[in-house]
Protein backbone atom coordinates (compact mmCIF):
# COMPACT_ATOMS: atom_id res chain seq x y z
CA UNK A 1 0.00 0.00 0.00
CA UNK A 2 1.28 3.05 -0.67
CA UNK A 3 0.54 6.77 1.00
CA UNK A 4 -1.78 7.77 -1.68
CA UNK A 5 -3.79 4.67 -0.90
CA UNK A 6 -3.87 5.21 2.67
CA UNK A 7 -4.81 8.78 2.23
CA UNK A 8 -7.52 7.66 -0.05
CA UNK A 9 -8.68 4.69 2.48
CA UNK A 10 -8.81 7.99 4.77
CA UNK A 11 -11.23 9.64 2.91
CA UNK A 12 -13.66 7.40 1.63
CA UNK A 13 -14.42 6.40 5.17
CA UNK A 14 -14.94 9.55 6.24
CA UNK A 15 -17.32 10.49 3.34
CA UNK A 16 -18.81 7.23 3.91
CA UNK A 17 -19.53 7.34 7.69
CA UNK A 18 -20.23 11.47 7.59
CA UNK A 19 -23.04 10.43 5.36
CA UNK A 20 -24.52 7.96 7.55
CA UNK A 21 -24.43 10.05 10.61
CA UNK A 22 -26.33 12.78 8.24
CA UNK A 23 -29.17 10.36 7.07
CA UNK A 24 -29.13 8.85 10.33
CA UNK A 25 -30.15 12.38 11.95
CA UNK A 26 -32.62 12.59 9.09
CA UNK A 27 -34.39 9.35 9.87
CA UNK A 28 -34.50 10.41 13.67
CA UNK A 29 -36.00 13.56 12.90
CA UNK A 30 -38.99 12.50 10.70
CA UNK A 31 -39.24 9.38 13.15
CA UNK A 32 -39.22 11.39 16.33
CA UNK A 33 -42.18 13.80 14.31
CA UNK A 34 -44.07 10.76 13.44
CA UNK A 35 -43.96 9.78 17.48
CA UNK A 36 -45.27 13.20 18.12
CA UNK A 37 -48.13 13.00 16.38
CA UNK A 38 -48.88 9.84 17.16
CA UNK A 39 -48.84 10.89 21.31
CA UNK A 40 -51.32 13.60 20.03
CA UNK A 41 -53.57 11.98 18.05
CA UNK A 42 -54.06 8.86 20.88
CA UNK A 43 -53.98 11.47 23.64
CA UNK A 44 -57.15 13.76 21.65
CA UNK A 45 -58.41 9.69 21.28
CA UNK A 46 -57.88 8.41 24.56
CA UNK A 47 -56.33 10.57 27.17
CA UNK A 48 -57.85 10.31 30.61
CA UNK A 49 -58.30 14.37 30.91
CA UNK A 50 -58.41 14.98 26.73
CA UNK A 51 -62.01 16.67 27.68
CA UNK A 52 -60.29 19.32 29.96
CA UNK A 53 -58.25 20.69 26.98
CA UNK A 54 -60.45 19.98 23.95
CA UNK A 55 -59.74 22.24 21.03
CA UNK A 56 -57.11 24.28 22.98
CA UNK A 57 -54.52 21.13 23.14
CA UNK A 58 -51.95 22.21 21.24
CA UNK A 59 -52.15 25.79 22.24
CA UNK A 60 -51.70 24.46 25.91
CA UNK A 61 -49.36 21.97 24.92
CA UNK A 62 -47.36 24.17 23.37
CA UNK A 63 -47.34 26.17 26.49
CA UNK A 64 -46.14 23.40 28.23
CA UNK A 65 -43.29 22.38 26.33
CA UNK A 66 -41.85 25.56 26.51
CA UNK A 67 -40.46 25.00 29.28
CA UNK A 68 -38.18 22.27 27.97
CA UNK A 69 -35.47 22.11 25.39
CA UNK A 70 -37.52 20.30 22.82
CA UNK A 71 -37.22 22.24 19.43
CA UNK A 72 -39.73 22.88 17.21
CA UNK A 73 -42.79 22.47 19.59
CA UNK A 74 -45.08 25.23 18.72
CA UNK A 75 -48.51 25.38 18.16
CA UNK A 76 -48.16 25.50 13.95
CA UNK A 77 -45.32 22.58 14.49
CA UNK A 78 -47.31 20.19 16.80
CA UNK A 79 -50.25 20.73 14.12
CA UNK A 80 -48.42 19.55 11.53
CA UNK A 81 -47.12 16.51 13.54
CA UNK A 82 -50.41 15.79 13.95
CA UNK A 83 -51.42 16.02 10.38
CA UNK A 84 -47.98 13.91 9.57
CA UNK A 85 -49.31 11.16 11.34
CA UNK A 86 -52.76 11.17 9.36
CA UNK A 87 -51.63 11.40 6.13
CA UNK A 88 -48.71 8.65 7.24
CA UNK A 89 -49.90 6.13 9.37
CA UNK A 90 -48.09 3.65 7.83
CA UNK A 91 -44.62 4.65 8.65
CA UNK A 92 -45.13 3.21 12.06
CA UNK A 93 -44.07 0.40 10.20
CA UNK A 94 -40.78 1.22 9.80
CA UNK A 95 -40.80 2.95 13.12
CA UNK A 96 -41.31 0.34 15.31
CA UNK A 97 -38.54 -2.03 13.53
CA UNK A 98 -36.43 1.07 14.62
CA UNK A 99 -37.21 2.04 17.95
CA UNK A 100 -34.93 -0.74 20.03
CA UNK A 101 -35.08 2.01 22.86
CA UNK A 102 -37.01 0.52 25.86
CA UNK A 103 -37.80 4.07 27.11
CA UNK A 104 -39.45 5.37 23.66
CA UNK A 105 -41.48 1.90 23.62
CA UNK A 106 -42.36 2.16 27.14
CA UNK A 107 -44.24 5.81 26.03
CA UNK A 108 -46.66 4.08 23.32
CA UNK A 109 -50.13 2.42 24.12
CA UNK A 110 -49.89 -1.48 24.52
CA UNK A 111 -51.99 -1.48 20.70
CA UNK A 112 -49.00 0.31 19.01
CA UNK A 113 -47.27 -2.69 17.84
CA UNK A 114 -50.25 -5.15 17.49
CA UNK A 115 -51.80 -1.82 14.81
CA UNK A 116 -48.60 -1.85 13.39
CA UNK A 117 -47.94 -5.39 12.74
CA UNK A 118 -51.92 -5.46 11.07
CA UNK A 119 -51.44 -2.24 9.27
CA UNK A 120 -52.65 1.23 9.56
CA UNK A 121 -52.76 2.02 6.04
CA UNK A 122 -56.15 4.10 5.23
CA UNK A 123 -58.81 1.63 3.76
CA UNK A 124 -58.31 3.46 0.11
CA UNK A 125 -54.75 2.61 -0.15
CA UNK A 126 -54.88 -1.18 1.42
CA UNK A 127 -58.03 -1.84 -0.77
CA UNK A 128 -55.88 -0.71 -3.89
CA UNK A 129 -52.25 -1.91 -2.24
CA UNK A 130 -50.94 0.92 -3.69
CA UNK A 131 -48.42 2.72 -0.98
CA UNK A 132 -44.84 3.23 -0.83
CA UNK A 133 -42.83 0.82 1.23
CA UNK A 134 -42.74 2.33 4.63
CA UNK A 135 -39.05 2.08 5.30
CA UNK A 136 -38.77 3.77 1.28
CA UNK A 137 -40.77 6.74 2.30
CA UNK A 138 -38.24 7.23 5.79
CA UNK A 139 -35.08 6.76 4.27
CA UNK A 140 -35.39 8.72 0.61
CA UNK A 141 -37.29 11.62 1.40
CA UNK A 142 -36.17 14.14 4.34
CA UNK A 143 -38.00 15.81 7.02
CA UNK A 144 -38.21 18.61 4.20
CA UNK A 145 -40.25 16.57 1.72
CA UNK A 146 -42.73 15.47 3.47
CA UNK A 147 -43.96 19.65 4.62
CA UNK A 148 -45.15 20.05 0.93
CA UNK A 149 -46.54 16.38 1.02
CA UNK A 150 -48.57 16.34 3.52
CA UNK A 151 -50.70 19.26 2.50
CA UNK A 152 -51.76 17.11 -0.07
CA UNK A 153 -55.28 15.85 0.42
CA UNK A 154 -56.09 13.49 -2.57
CA UNK A 155 -53.46 10.43 -1.55
CA UNK A 156 -53.28 9.05 -5.15
CA UNK A 157 -51.84 13.01 -5.56
CA UNK A 158 -49.72 12.66 -2.84
CA UNK A 159 -48.32 8.86 -4.32
CA UNK A 160 -47.74 10.79 -7.11
CA UNK A 161 -45.55 12.34 -6.05
CA UNK A 162 -43.85 10.78 -3.48
CA UNK A 163 -43.05 8.28 -6.75
CA UNK A 164 -41.59 11.24 -8.63
CA UNK A 165 -39.44 12.42 -6.17
CA UNK A 166 -38.12 9.60 -5.02
CA UNK A 167 -37.16 8.24 -8.33
CA UNK A 168 -35.93 11.53 -9.21
CA UNK A 169 -33.82 12.09 -6.34
CA UNK A 170 -35.94 15.36 -6.55
CA UNK A 171 -34.72 18.11 -4.06
CA UNK A 172 -37.15 19.76 -1.81
CA UNK A 173 -37.31 22.75 -3.93
CA UNK A 174 -37.87 20.49 -7.13
CA UNK A 175 -40.93 18.77 -5.50
CA UNK A 176 -42.38 22.32 -4.29
CA UNK A 177 -42.01 23.48 -8.07
CA UNK A 178 -43.79 20.95 -9.42
CA UNK A 179 -46.36 20.82 -7.13
CA UNK A 180 -46.66 24.28 -7.76
CA UNK A 181 -47.03 24.20 -11.48
CA UNK A 182 -49.68 21.06 -11.29
CA UNK A 183 -47.35 18.58 -12.43
CA UNK A 184 -49.77 15.46 -11.53
CA UNK A 185 -52.71 17.57 -13.24
CA UNK A 186 -50.82 18.16 -16.38
CA UNK A 187 -49.64 14.19 -16.02
CA UNK A 188 -53.10 13.14 -15.77
CA UNK A 189 -54.12 15.60 -19.46
CA UNK A 190 -50.93 14.46 -20.96
CA UNK A 191 -51.69 11.57 -23.83
CA UNK A 192 -47.93 10.64 -23.64
CA UNK A 193 -47.53 10.77 -19.15
CA UNK A 194 -44.33 8.85 -19.93
CA UNK A 195 -42.79 11.00 -21.97
CA UNK A 196 -43.85 14.31 -19.47
CA UNK A 197 -42.29 12.28 -17.24
CA UNK A 198 -38.69 11.92 -18.58
CA UNK A 199 -38.60 15.37 -19.82
CA UNK A 200 -39.46 16.56 -16.09
CA UNK A 201 -37.31 14.13 -14.35
CA UNK A 202 -34.41 15.09 -17.15
CA UNK A 203 -34.55 19.01 -15.84
CA UNK A 204 -35.22 18.19 -12.32
CA UNK A 205 -32.40 19.65 -9.13
CA UNK A 206 -31.37 17.09 -7.73
CA UNK A 207 -31.60 16.23 -4.04
CA UNK A 208 -28.11 16.83 -2.53
CA UNK A 209 -27.27 16.00 1.10
CA UNK A 210 -26.07 19.67 1.95
CA UNK A 211 -29.87 19.82 2.18
CA UNK A 212 -30.35 17.87 5.37
CA UNK A 213 -27.22 19.78 6.99
CA UNK A 214 -28.71 23.27 6.32
CA UNK A 215 -32.12 22.79 6.97
CA UNK A 216 -33.75 24.59 9.76
CA UNK A 217 -35.36 21.26 10.97
CA UNK A 218 -32.06 19.68 11.30
CA UNK A 219 -30.23 22.37 13.18
CA UNK A 220 -33.13 23.05 15.59
CA UNK A 221 -33.27 19.49 16.75
CA UNK A 222 -29.58 19.35 16.99
CA UNK A 223 -29.33 22.02 19.40
CA UNK A 224 -27.36 24.43 16.59
CA UNK A 225 -27.52 27.89 16.10
CA UNK A 226 -28.46 29.31 12.55
CA UNK A 227 -25.10 30.78 12.01
CA UNK A 228 -23.31 27.72 12.32
CA UNK A 229 -24.93 25.83 9.37
CA UNK A 230 -26.86 28.17 7.04
CA UNK A 231 -23.73 29.78 5.19
CA UNK A 232 -23.25 29.23 1.64
CA UNK A 233 -19.28 29.89 1.89
CA UNK A 234 -16.60 30.79 4.02
CA UNK A 235 -16.62 34.34 2.39
CA UNK A 236 -20.04 34.93 2.94
CA UNK A 237 -19.15 34.35 6.79
CA UNK A 238 -16.20 36.58 7.02
CA UNK A 239 -18.36 39.14 4.98
CA UNK A 240 -20.96 38.73 7.41
CA UNK A 241 -18.85 39.03 10.62
CA UNK A 242 -17.12 41.90 8.93
CA UNK A 243 -20.48 43.59 8.21
CA UNK A 244 -21.70 43.61 11.28
CA UNK A 245 -18.22 44.91 12.88
CA UNK A 246 -18.61 47.35 10.44
CA UNK A 247 -21.95 48.72 10.90
CA UNK A 248 -21.76 49.33 15.03
CA UNK A 249 -18.54 50.90 14.21
CA UNK A 250 -20.37 53.58 12.08
CA UNK A 251 -21.99 54.59 15.31
CA UNK A 252 -25.35 56.53 14.46
CA UNK A 253 -27.21 54.47 16.61
CA UNK A 254 -27.24 51.40 15.55
CA UNK A 255 -27.95 48.82 17.42
CA UNK A 256 -27.13 44.74 17.03
CA UNK A 257 -30.11 42.76 17.08
CA UNK A 258 -29.77 39.49 15.67
CA UNK A 259 -27.91 37.75 12.45
CA UNK A 260 -29.68 35.02 10.24
CA UNK A 261 -32.72 36.18 11.96
CA UNK A 262 -35.26 33.53 11.39
CA UNK A 263 -38.96 34.30 10.50
CA UNK A 264 -41.87 32.12 9.58
CA UNK A 265 -44.19 32.95 6.77
CA UNK A 266 -46.57 30.46 5.81
CA UNK A 267 -45.37 27.19 6.77
CA UNK A 268 -41.81 28.46 5.61
CA UNK A 269 -38.98 29.10 7.27
CA UNK A 270 -36.56 32.42 6.03
CA UNK A 271 -33.19 33.74 7.28
CA UNK A 272 -32.00 37.56 7.30
CA UNK A 273 -28.97 38.18 7.34
CA UNK A 274 -27.94 40.83 9.34
CA UNK A 275 -30.49 42.89 11.74
CA UNK A 276 -30.23 46.58 13.22
CA UNK A 277 -32.64 49.03 15.08
CA UNK A 278 -31.54 52.55 14.77
CA UNK A 279 -32.32 54.28 17.88
CA UNK A 280 -32.55 57.59 16.27
CA UNK A 281 -34.87 56.82 13.05
CA UNK A 282 -36.63 54.20 15.76
CA UNK A 283 -36.68 51.41 12.52
CA UNK A 284 -35.07 48.07 11.56
CA UNK A 285 -32.10 47.80 9.53
CA UNK A 286 -32.10 43.98 7.57
CA UNK A 287 -29.36 43.33 5.57
CA UNK A 288 -29.38 40.77 2.93
CA UNK A 289 -25.83 39.69 1.14
CA UNK A 290 -25.08 38.15 -1.81
CA UNK A 291 -22.04 36.53 -3.25
CA UNK A 292 -23.45 36.36 -6.70
CA UNK A 293 -25.05 38.48 -9.03
CA UNK A 294 -27.96 40.04 -8.76
CA UNK A 295 -31.24 38.76 -9.67
CA UNK A 296 -34.91 40.38 -9.68
CA UNK A 297 -36.01 37.64 -6.57
CA UNK A 298 -33.49 39.18 -4.22
CA UNK A 299 -34.84 42.54 -3.90
CA UNK A 300 -38.33 40.59 -4.34
CA UNK A 301 -37.07 38.51 -1.71
CA UNK A 302 -35.80 41.92 0.80
CA UNK A 303 -39.63 43.62 0.23
CA UNK A 304 -41.03 40.55 1.31
CA UNK A 305 -38.66 40.30 4.81
CA UNK A 306 -39.76 44.16 5.06
CA UNK A 307 -43.45 43.83 4.72
CA UNK A 308 -43.13 41.28 7.37
CA UNK A 309 -41.65 43.73 9.85
CA UNK A 310 -43.83 46.27 8.86
CA UNK A 311 -46.82 43.89 9.99
CA UNK A 312 -45.13 41.33 12.69
CA UNK A 313 -42.50 43.22 14.36
CA UNK A 314 -42.57 46.94 14.01
CA UNK A 315 -44.55 48.76 17.01
CA UNK A 316 -46.79 51.62 16.72
CA UNK A 317 -44.03 54.07 17.54
CA UNK A 318 -41.48 53.08 15.25
CA UNK A 319 -40.83 54.24 11.79
CA UNK A 320 -41.50 51.67 9.06
CA UNK A 321 -38.14 49.15 8.35
CA UNK A 322 -35.19 49.92 5.93
CA UNK A 323 -33.91 46.92 3.82
CA UNK A 324 -30.07 46.96 2.73
CA UNK A 325 -29.19 44.38 -0.34
CA UNK A 326 -25.38 44.28 -0.80
CA UNK A 327 -24.09 42.20 -3.96
CA UNK A 328 -20.43 40.95 -5.02
CA UNK A 329 -20.14 40.65 -8.62
CA UNK A 330 -16.62 39.25 -9.36
CA UNK A 331 -14.87 42.94 -9.37
CA UNK A 332 -17.67 44.91 -8.78
CA UNK A 333 -19.99 45.63 -5.25
CA UNK A 334 -23.74 46.80 -6.18
CA UNK A 335 -25.39 48.00 -3.14
CA UNK A 336 -29.62 48.92 -2.90
CA UNK A 337 -31.78 50.11 -0.62
CA UNK A 338 -35.36 49.01 -0.20
CA UNK A 339 -38.20 51.13 1.57
CA UNK A 340 -41.14 48.60 1.05
CA UNK A 341 -43.79 51.67 0.40
CA UNK A 342 -41.87 54.38 2.50
CA UNK A 343 -42.36 57.99 0.81
CA UNK A 344 -39.06 58.22 -1.64
CA UNK A 345 -38.46 61.86 -0.57
CA UNK A 346 -38.62 61.46 3.16
CA UNK A 347 -36.33 58.70 2.83
CA UNK A 348 -33.69 60.36 0.93
CA UNK A 349 -33.73 63.23 3.21
CA UNK A 350 -34.09 61.81 6.96
CA UNK A 351 -32.90 58.34 6.54
CA UNK A 352 -29.78 58.59 4.13
CA UNK A 353 -28.64 61.35 6.33
CA UNK A 354 -28.26 58.15 9.66
CA UNK A 355 -27.56 55.31 7.37
CA UNK A 356 -24.68 54.38 6.11
CA UNK A 357 -23.96 55.93 2.27
CA UNK A 358 -23.87 53.60 -0.50
CA UNK A 359 -20.45 54.67 -1.03
CA UNK A 360 -19.05 54.00 2.58
CA UNK A 361 -20.67 50.50 1.61
CA UNK A 362 -19.48 49.42 -1.76
CA UNK A 363 -16.17 50.26 -0.70
CA UNK A 364 -16.68 47.93 2.78
CA UNK A 365 -17.37 45.25 0.06
CA UNK A 366 -14.05 45.90 -2.16
CA UNK A 367 -12.01 46.55 0.59
CA UNK A 368 -13.11 42.19 2.22
CA UNK A 369 -13.68 40.65 -1.85
CA UNK A 370 -9.24 41.91 -1.64
CA UNK A 371 -8.59 39.89 1.70
CA UNK A 372 -10.34 37.09 0.98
Amino acid sequence: MTLNDLIKSFRQTNALLKLHVIKAINVNLTIRNWLFGYFIVEFEQKGSDRAKYGEFLLKKLSERLAKYDISNTHERELRRYRLFYQRYPQIGQAVLSRLDTTEIRETLSPKFEEDQIRGTLSPALTEQNKSVLPEKLLTHLSWSHFVPLMDIEDYRKRLFYELECIKGTWSVRELQRQISTLYYERSGMSRKPGLLSEQVQQSAEQFSIREIIKSPFTFEFLGLKAKDVVYESDLEQALIENLQEFMLELGHGICFEARQKRIVIGDEYFFIDLVFYHRILKCHILIELKTKEVKHEHIGQLNVYLNYFKKEIMRPDDNPPVGILLVTEKNKALVEYATAGMDEKLFVSKYLVELPSKKQLEEFLMRELQKN
